[in-house]
């Protein structure tokens, strides 16, 4: 999952809009000098940052700011802010509207509006982790044109988690309706394909270095198989511990 998903329908039961206990948090991040991803207008740009000061009188936050006066000005220039970090091995996800640049101790800063709600993700299922570029897990959809001929569309996984996948429809040929099913999708995994059906939740169009744009389609499982499920399950922990390894210079 990626803080680009916050506003994704399926995590309504984690979201949370308690003022005090979104206070709470948030203090609790920034007094525990928790490290926060911030990442600029859905993936256009990602620093690290940190909360320096909750202010409740006036519904804003301190963030520190980026290494480089450039990062600052993106910042600054972006119009939507997403962020995600952890507190007690609990996912926080949250987005607010753009910085702007104030003075904190001496030092800069950015203040942005407090949010009006985050998402507190506990349940390991609904975790999404990136699938690797380099080796990119195939997707094929069968899709029916105008004439009612059913042809397969061809994508690759953006990410995967226990409840569904993203995935990249670069020709952008796929029907991304909000709550269409596709049946029998065929999932390419490195231990063996599965089959499932897939049902749309959200779709987001993103444009690419070289000019063009592709559809990022976030897609829910329905009623997958337990031999599915397991599969799923199995490649997300060969993912997990594979990114482990490379943290921790080990991979």
């Amino acid at each position: 999952m990626t803080v680009a998903d916050h506003e994704d329908e399926e995590l309504n039961p984690f979201r949370v809009s308690s003022r005090r206990e979104i206070l709470a948090l948030l203090r609790n991040i920034g007094e525990r000098n928790q490290l926060v991803r911030m990442v600029i207008d859905q993936g256009a740009d990602t620093i690290v940052t940190s909360i320096l000061d909750v202010d409740d009188r006036n519904d804003t936050m301190l963030l520190d700011c980026a290494p480089t006066p450039e990062m600052n000005r993106r910042v600054l220039e972006g119009k939507t802010l997403s962020f995600e970090t952890m507190l007690d091995s609990i996912r926080i996800l949250f987005t607010s509207s753009g910085a702007e640049s104030c003075m904190h101790e001496g030092l800069p800063a950015f203040v942005v509006p407090l949010p009006p709600n985050l998402i507190r993700l506990q349940r390991r299922e609904f975790y999404r982790v990136p699938t690797p570029v380099t080796t990119p897990v195939l997707c094929t959809v069968p899709a029916r044109t105008d004439t009612m001929e059913t042809v397969p569309v061809v994508t690759t996984l953006y990410n995967i988690s226990g409840s569904g996948i993203a995935i990249m429809d670069e020709k952008k040929l796929l029907d991304t309706t909000f709550g269409r099913i596709y049946e029998d999708c065929r999932v390419e995994l490195p231990g063996g394909a599965v089959t499932v059906a897939l049902q749309i939740r959200n779709a987001l169009e993103l444009s690419l270095p070289n000019g063009r744009s592709t559809h990022r389609i976030g897609c829910q499982f329905v009623d997958p198989s337990n031999a599915v499920m397991g599969a799923i399950q199995k490649y997300i922990t060969k993912l997990e511990r594979d990114r482990n390894a490379r943290a921790t210079g080990l991979g």
